[in-house]
Order: C-alpha cells, then sequence, then structure tokens
C-alpha cells in the first residue's frame, strides 16, 4: 500500500514520463465543443481512453445521437473495440455519456512495470480517436 502522497507522486511521474515519452499535443478538452472532451484514464485497476459528454442533458442528448450515429465508421474504420454508454457513472457520481477503449491487461498505475504498454495503449488509441474526431468534427458540432 501506498500512503496518498506516495500514489499522488507516482501518478505525477507516471504522466510526466507519458509526456516525455509521448510528446505531442493532444485534443483532450480542446474540442471547440462545448461539454466534448477527450479523457485518458489510469488508476490501480484499469486503463482507458475516453470521448466524454458532459454538458447538459439535451446537448449530451444532441451529440450522442451524432456519434451514435456515427458509431459504424468508428467502430469499422478506427476503433472496433469502443464500447457506447449512453448513461455512464464517474467515481464522483456525476452521469455523462462515455465512449471508450479500455486496455484489456491488468494494469495499475502504481506498478511501473505497466507503464509501458499504457503509454504504448493511449498513443495508439487516442491518436486513432483523434483522427476519427477530425475527420467528423463538422458532423458531429452540426
Amino acid at each position: 500500500m501506498f500512503s496518498k502522497e506516495e500514489s499522488r507522486q507516482i501518478r505525477e511521474e507516471f504522466w510526466t514520463s507519458f509526456g516525455k515519452s509521448f510528446p505531442r499535443k493532444w485534443i483532450l478538452y480542446n474540442t471547440k465543443i462545448k461539454g466534448v472532451s477527450f479523457k485518458f484514464h489510469f488508476d490501480t485497476k484499469k486503463a482507458l481512453v475516453a470521448l466524454d459528454l458532459e454538458d447538459d442533458l439535451e446537448n449530451r442528448i444532441t451529440y450522442w445521437e451524432k456519434l451514435l450515429a456515427l458509431k459504424s465508421i468508428l467502430t469499422e474504420d478506427y476503433l472496433p473495440e469502443a464500447i457506447y454508454e449512453e448513461i455512464y457513472y464517474l467515481e464522483n457520481g456525476k452521469e455523462i455519456s462515455r465512449i471508450y477503449i479500455p486496455l484489456e491487461s491488468k494494469v495499475s498505475i502504481h506498478n511501473k512495470n505497466s507503464w509501458r504498454e499504457v503509454m504504448e495503449f493511449f498513443s495508439e488509441k487516442m491518436s486513432l480517436f483523434e483522427a476519427f474526431f477530425e475527420e467528423y468534427k463538422e458532423v458531429i458540432k452540426g
């Protein structure tokens, strides 16, 4: 077990290391669409990349329907393993809509032996996710 401070330092070390190993500007919150953002998630149990819809319900539904219409393109041309969840609860209880790709391996941010695998997964999957988004951003924006 790690103290909160040790855990924080390990997390910080991972993200710093990821940024140095894969130096590029990710879209993340800079989608230019209110309430739509990309996320990297890595904790002691899992790793995933996601496209989150976190705006008010009306906007979430609007963008969700557009992304649902593009589902076959995303899953056939970019990310066949993408999971669509219209109702997804974050750890803090907030309800969002999420499209995500989980890393199927058992990984932990506290296990430095799994970092390389997670970094490569993040880079590969987020690059594909962003390529899809860039190609279809105008359709999603509407």
